[in-house]
């Protein structure tokens, strides 16, 4: 077991270097992400201006929801690089690798996580009393329950990030066509870029049940203190059950047609 463990350290050491040596404008996509979460805040405030509580959320906890769903955006919505992997066919080097691949693919997508909580999450947290934005949780026992909630979260995600590569495999689909359908999909269901609360009552009771809302919504719900955290985190943990077992048989089944996708 320590073995594995420091294979997996060593395999997520390596993924952040290589993001920060193979991509020298890395740094441009977070400021991108800054302007975003400044715009949304932006617009938050005048939205919001003046309406008091709006479906159980105020201005403040809008905005407190919206810094954060940016702090750990990597996390609420997980992606690893198997979609480019399946594309140039380097999936079949993955198959023989020591490491089990779902094990490789989140190692590295891990390491890659602790460059972005060193030049963006963390510098973001600090701006937040500049931006107007209180980032702290509703209370300690919500930051604790946070802090379970997203890594459920980050299972339900990975889980999902597979059976998406299962799927471009066994449905031998477009990988961009589909990359851009998934991300507009998941970023509108998860309830990252939208608190699920605003959208129309049926159709965020109906959201709230997918995956995708376990994904982000749920941890984001607990950490300004609006959701039922039982549930939620019941919820997640359910789906990660459920999904987990459906990635790995999606995989047994398609192994072979790898080969003759992508490169």
């Amino acid at each position: 077991m320590t073995h594995l463990l420091r294979s997996y350290w060593k395999t997520a050491a390596m993924a952040a270097t290589s993001y920060t040596g193979d991509s020298p404008l890395f740094l441009f996509d977070y400021l991108l992400r800054l302007l975003r979460v400044l715009t949304l805040l932006a617009i938050w405030r005048v939205v919001l201006a003046g309406e008091g509580v709006v479906s159980g959320l105020t201005l403040a906890s809008v905005l407190t929801y919206t810094l954060i769903a940016e702090v750990f955006g990597a996390q609420l919505s997980p992606r690893t690089n198997l979609d480019w992997n399946l594309w140039t066919g380097a999936i079949v080097g993955r198959l023989v690798q020591p490491l089990p691949m779902f094990g490789q693919f989140t190692a590295e997508t891990a390491g890659r996580w602790l460059i972005e909580a060193c030049v963006f999450s963390l510098p973001l947290v600090l701006l937040a009393p500049v931006l107007g934005v209180n980032a702290l949780p509703a209370s300690g026992p919500a930051a604790a329950l946070f802090a379970l909630s997203l890594l459920l979260g980050v299972s339900v995600g990975l889980a999902l990030e597979f059976i998406f590569g299962a799927l471009l495999v066994l449905l031998d689909l477009p990988l961009w066509a589909v990359y851009q359908i998934r991300n507009a999909v998941t970023t509108l269901l998860s309830g990252a870029l939208l608190p699920l609360a605003l959208l129309p009552t049926a159709v965020g009771a109906l959201f709230s049940w997918l995956p995708f809302a376990s994904m982000a919504s749920a941890p984001l719900q607990i950490y300004i203190g609006t959701g039922d955290a039982p549930m939620l985190l019941a919820l997640q943990a359910g789906w990660s059950l459920v999904l987990w077992p459906l990635a790995h048989w999606m995989w047994r089944v398609g192994r072979e047609r790898m080969v003759s996708y992508g490169g």
